[in-house]
């Protein structure tokens, strides 16, 4: 019997990821869309809870400055995006073999021993690094999107729509007004987690993002706007997108410069800026972490790069830190929650999760767990 439920398992997954590679062009917008409209969402609520003197804004004005703040937000990336884009496609083969040039000359010293000599390194760094086909994976990716744009705008004016029948189907779905009451407090305290950690990155992935805008364009490196959206961008990497948001713009400062002076300035500047927001600042803000193991992040990233490309490499990380803070608040899923993090010591406590289904049953136990950080259930065969 386990064998042909760990057969049926296995076949559950290679039927979803077939269906995710086959309907890619309907499944990735409404991944966005779904992304979107909580943002949306988050925003309406933020606003909602400024109050002046004792009044506080309606929540449809809410929901309507929301709506507005980020369509006037996407217009703008959108044509300041149009409007340089040309400029790095025609830009990036100079920085290509400029940067192929500098990193040869730095490894003469080091592969003069061995099969890697000469014209053979610098086609083993062409290889690595792809700076005009970069761009154009991400010129395509962007365009597919936009490509995509009415049916997101369809998705999301149904999620706007459904949204209000949530807790109707709560109470239809649950008959004891008393256990309703109990549910609505777990999905309550999964909300305001899932808002507390995108409020709180957005903050932080913003803030990273000016202060890099800012240093690259006093430091004069090329279409620093571009690069201080896309450091915005991989923020929402955690570990990964850090690294690779640092060294990206400062191989670009490399390519663009004839000594090492903007290279170090853009390397150190921007690494100064991700280990005092992303080390410092966001675990105190967050009050505990939220980040997932480096090697989840890498395969969730090979996995959904290879899926959806750049835009599944972007979505996939916030979705599964979205889908962890979910599994910790159910004492059956949270073992699950506990692998996917980085050190196990989730932000929910487990007191807390067993204490928010102490109704599961009819007078029932609910499932236990030994600790925190082991995870293991109790020997009742469930």
């Amino acid at each position: 019997m386990k064998v042909l439920n760990y057969l049926a398992i296995v076949l559950l997954v290679v039927v979803i990821f077939y269906l995710l590679i086959v309907g890619e062009s309907l499944l990735m917008p409404l991944v966005i869309a779904i992304a979107l409209w909580y943002l949306i969402n988050t925003l309406a609520a933020a606003l909602g809870r400024i109050s002046i003197g004792g009044f506080s804004i309606p929540r449809p004005i809410c929901l309507s400055l929301s709506i507005l703040t980020f369509l006037a937000a996407i217009w703008a990336v959108v044509n300041f995006l149009s409007a340089s884009f040309g400029g790095v496609m025609e830009i990036a083969p100079v920085y290509q073999d400029n940067l192929i040039r500098r990193l040869e000359s730095l490894s003469i010293p080091f592969v003069e021993v061995g099969e890697i000599q000469g014209e053979n390194f610098g086609e083993l760094i062409s290889e690595w690094i792809d700076l005009p086909s970069y761009a154009a994976s991400l010129g395509r990716s962007a365009a597919g999107i936009l490509a995509s744009g009415g049916l997101i705008l369809i998705y999301i004016g149904f999620l706007f729509f459904e949204q209000g029948k949530f807790h109707g189907k709560i109470g239809a779905l649950v008959s004891d007004p008393a256990k309703e009451q109990e549910v609505r407090g777990i999905f309550d305290r999964i909300r305001d987690d899932i808002q507390k950690y995108i409020t709180i990155k957005m903050f932080t992935s913003s803030l990273t993002g000016i202060l890099s805008y800012g240093l690259l364009l006093a430091m004069g490196v090329d279409f620093a706007g571009i690069w201080g959206l896309l450091i915005f961008l991989l923020n929402f990497i955690p570990t990964i997108g850090s690294i690779i948001a640092t060294m990206f713009p400062a191989m670009i400062a490399l390519a663009q410069s004839d000594g090492y002076y903007l290279f170090l300035m853009v390397l150190g500047g921007i690494g100064a800026f991700q280990v005092m927001i992303g080390n410092v600042l966001e675990p105190r803000l967050m009050g505990s972490s939220f980040n997932l193991s480096p090697i989840v992040i890498l395969l969730n990233l090979a996995l959904w790069g290879t899926i959806w490309g750049i835009p599944g490499m972007f979505l996939c990380v916030p979705f599964l830190i979205i889908f962890t803070i979910i599994m910790s608040h159910f004492p059956k899923t949270r073992p699950i929650a506990i692998i996917l993090s980085s050190d196990g010591d989730l932000r929910v406590p487990l007191e807390e999760a067993l204490e928010a289904f102490s109704f599961t049953g009819s007078g029932g136990d609910a499932p236990m767990l030994d600790s925190g950080k082991n995870g293991e259930r109790d020997n009742n065969g469930d």
